[in-house]
């Protein structure tokens, strides 16, 4: 399911007060949620690793930089997309912050449109990635309710191995191999030898 506009937010993190808040309210009036923070760190104070939508983050900036706080996010995990703000004598450290894990960036001066245009492209990267971090957890916690047996048979599965084999393997009947193999396909939710295997491997979980 996408999120609504509202459910996305775009984070302003700049220690210019004016520049800020020109930002913000050039968010608010595209129709984005737009929340400013003057500093890395009161950003990171209030964050939720589970929040929506994207960062734009001033690159040079007193205590914290714009990198050290991409690092930072992606150290423990989050997945939002982060747009750096630099100027024209910056343009090695902006690759700096690509390196550092940062989706984009924007030189000063910029025009609104093109901000606007990349904060869209970011949010839509977000919605794709959120999509696909809750289709893994699905598959994940499907993979929990096999049983020790089960997942066996399905690590054999993955394998290539057929029945034949997997009853050999395991030292048990190709009949209840045939068992196991239907209640894998059940648990799993696959509808086809093919949608088992992808779903497990796209999970991470072969």
């Amino acid at each position: 399911m996408v999120a609504t506009t509202a459910e996305r937010t775009v984070y302003v993190v700049d220690d210019d007060d004016a520049a800020r808040d020109s930002l913000v309210m050039l968010l608010k009036s595209d129709g984005l949620l737009a929340k400013g923070f003057a500093s890395a760190h009161d950003f990171l104070a209030t964050f939720d690793p589970e929040a929506r939508g994207c960062i734009v983050s001033d690159l040079r900036m007193p205590g914290m930089d714009g990198i050290e706080l991409i690092r930072e996010l992606r150290s423990v995990g989050c997945i939002l997309p982060v747009i750096v703000i630099t100027g024209h004598a910056d343009v090695s450290r902006a690759v700096d912050a690509m390196k550092a894990g940062a989706s984009d960036f924007i030189e000063k001066p910029f025009e609104s449109e093109q901000l606007l245009r990349v904060i869209r492209a970011c949010l839509e990267d977000n919605d794709a990635a959120v999509d696909a971090n809750s289709a893994k957890t699905r598959v994940l916690r499907r993979l929990e309710s096999l049983t020790a047996r089960e997942r066996q048979v399905l690590d054999l599965i993955i394998e290539g191995a057929s029945n034949k084999i997997i009853a050999a393997r395991l030292s048990i009947s190709p009949r209840t191999v045939e068992i196991y193999r239907a209640n894998v396909m059940s648990k799993m939710r696959a509808d086809s030898l093919s949608d088992l295997i992808r779903s497990t491997i796209t999970a991470g979980a072969a």
